[in-house]
C-alpha cells in the first residue's frame, strides 16, 4: 500500500503486509489500481508564483499570435497590392496595344478614304474623256484644231505671266534705279536676269547674270554670289561706322572687316579715297601682319563655312596659294588644305 508522498515521480513509497516499507519504482509496480501522481505537487509558497508564469506566457502567446495575425494580414495585403499593380499594368499594356490598334485603323480608314476620292475622281475623269471623245465625234476636225489652239495659247500666256510675276520689272528698275549705289542696281539686275532665266528656262539670260553678278553661270554660284552681296550695304556701314570713331585703332577696324574679308573686293569699292587711305594708314601702323605667310595664325574669310570660326596655321607658301594646316582636323586623314591669301582672314580668339 502507498501509504507517503514519493521524493519524485518515478518511485513510490510501499508499505507491504509485513511492515516493512520499501521505495520502488513506477515500472515494477503492476498493479492496475495503483493511483500514480499525474503531475508533480509544489508547496503553496510556488503555486502563485507558477500561475503568474502560466497567465504571463499565455499573454505572452496571445501576443505572438496578434502579431502573427497582423503579419499574415500584412503579408496578405501586400499580395493584393502587387496582384492589382500587375492588373493594372496588364490593363495600361491592353490599352495601349488597343490604342496602336485604333490608330493603324485609323490609318487603314483613310488610306480607304483616299482610294475612294481617288476613285471618284477617276470616274469624272473618265466621264469628261468620254464628253471630250463626244465632242470630238460632233465637231468638224478643222474647228476642234482652232479650239485647241486658242487653249493651249490662253494657258501658256498665263504660265508665262505667272513666271513673270516672280522676277523684278527690269524697265521699273531702269526708270528708277535703287538709291543706296550702283552696286545694288548691278545686284538687283542680276537677280532680275536669273530669275527670268529660271523662269523661262533661258540660258543667255543665266549667262548675262553671272556676267553682271560676277560668279559662274549657274543657279547655285548665283545665288551664293547674291548672298555676298546683300551683305554690302550693311558692310559699307559698319565699316564707316568705325571708321568714323575717334582715335580709331586697326584692331577696332579689323574687329568689324574680318566679318566681310570675303566681299573686301565688293565694299572697298564702295568707300571714298580718305576712307581707304585711312585704312591703309591704320594697317602701316598696326602690328599686325600685312600679308598672311608662313606661320601666320589664320581661319577661313567666308562667315558661311564651318572653318570661319576654327583655327588654322599656315606651314607653307605656293606663291598665291598658301597651304593650312588646321587644328580640327588633326584626328581626320585630311589635315590640310590649300587656299587664296582671300580666302583666308588672321584669327582671332572668340
Amino acid at each position: 500500500m502507498i501509504e507517503a508522498l514519493a521524493p519524485n515521480h518515478w518511485q513510490q513509497i510501499v508499505t507491504f503486509a509485513d511492515g516493512e516499507r520499501l521505495l520502488i519504482n513506477n515500472t515494477d509496480l503492476d498493479t492496475p489500481s495503483v493511483p500514480f501522481p499525474r503531475e508533480q505537487t509544489y508547496p503553496p509558497e510556488y503555486t502563485e508564483a507558477i500561475a503568474q508564469i502560466k497567465e504571463q506566457h499565455q499573454q505572452e502567446l496571445e501576443r505572438l499570435s496578434q502579431e502573427l495575425r497582423i503579419g499574415l494580414q500584412a503579408e496578405a495585403t501586400g499580395k493584393a497590392e502587387a496582384q492589382v499593380q500587375e492588373q493594372i499594368q496588364s490593363l495600361q499594356q491592353l490599352f495601349k496595344e488597343q490604342k496602336e490598334q485604333n490608330i493603324q485603323l485609323q490609318q487603314r480608314l483613310d488610306e480607304m478614304e483616299s482610294l475612294r476620292q481617288l476613285e471618284t475622281e477617276n470616274q469624272q475623269l473618265r466621264q469628261r474623256i468620254q464628253e471630250l471623245e463626244h465632242a470630238v465625234e460632233q465637231r468638224p476636225s478643222q474647228e476642234w484644231g482652232n479650239t485647241m489652239t486658242q487653249q493651249a495659247t490662253k494657258a501658256l500666256n498665263k504660265q508665262v505671266k505667272q513666271a513673270l510675276e516672280k522676277t523684278i520689272d527690269l524697265r521699273s528698275l531702269a526708270q528708277e534705279p535703287p538709291k543706296e549705289n550702283a552696286q545694288e542696281c548691278l545686284r538687283l539686275m542680276g537677280m532680275a536676269l536669273k530669275n527670268l532665266a529660271s523662269a523661262m528656262n533661258n540660258t543667255q539670260a543665266l549667262e548675262a547674270a553671272a556676267i553682271i553678278l560676277g560668279s559662274e553661270p549657274t543657279p547655285a554660284a548665283i545665288a551664293y554670289r547674291a548672298e555676298q552681296l546683300e551683305m554690302l550695304p550693311q558692310a559699307v556701314s559698319d565699316i564707316r561706322r568705325v571708321l568714323s570713331q575717334p582715335g580709331c585703332t586697326w584692331q577696332e577696324f579689323w574687329a568689324v572687316a574680318q566679318e566681310y574679308e570675303v566681299i573686301k573686293q565688293d565694299y572697298w569699292g564702295e568707300l571714298t579715297t580718305q576712307e581707304t587711305d585711312l585704312i591703309t594708314a591704320l594697317q602701316n601702323t598696326s602690328s599686325q601682319p600685312d600679308t598672311i605667310g608662313i606661320g601666320s595664325i589664320v581661319a577661313h574669310a567666308d562667315p558661311y563655312r564651318t572653318l570661319y570660326v576654327e583655327r588654322g596655321e599656315v606651314i607653307q607658301d605656293l606663291g598665291d596659294e598658301v597651304i593650312v594646316a588646321w587644328d580640327c582636323w588633326k584626328e581626320q586623314s585630311k589635315k590640310t588644305d590649300r587656299y587664296f591669301r582671300d580666302e583666308l582672314r588672321f584669327w582671332q580668339p572668340q
